[in-house]
């Protein structure tokens, strides 16, 4: 094998370890939402109206075991659970960026035809 391939080949599994992470339609929504900081349950889900509470737990679970999202649990009553991205997950706000430009740049290419 060339070493041209091995670094597609290499390209394809390290995209595909990425895809696995963040794909589905709710993970990129949690994420983005947490960008702008520490958030609570509620608060992520009046972001993404269109969530369940089921689907909005397990996928913070999958986020957190994945280490993108951080669940830190303060001791009050009643008690407080926050949700905030840790650095691997904020390590992702570049790309971000350029999905949502690139987003909103196709949005435009569609709706103008």
């Amino acid at each position: 094998m060339s070493q041209k391939e091995q670094g597609c080949q290499f390209k394809l599994m390290v995209s595909r370890d990425a895809l696995e992470i963040i794909q589905g339609k709710w993970r990129l929504p949690i994420i983005i939402s947490l960008i702008s900081g520490k958030k609570r349950f509620g608060e992520i889900q009046r972001d993404i109206s269109d969530i369940s509470p089921k689907m909005l737990s397990q996928e913070l679970k999958a986020l957190e075991m994945n280490k993108i999202i951080r669940r830190t649990l303060y001791d009050s009553m009643p008690l407080t659970v926050e949700y905030s991205l840790t650095p691997l997950g904020m390590s992702m706000r570049k790309m971000l960026d350029e999905l949502i430009n690139w987003g909103s740049h196709f949005r435009k290419e569609i709706i103008s035809q």
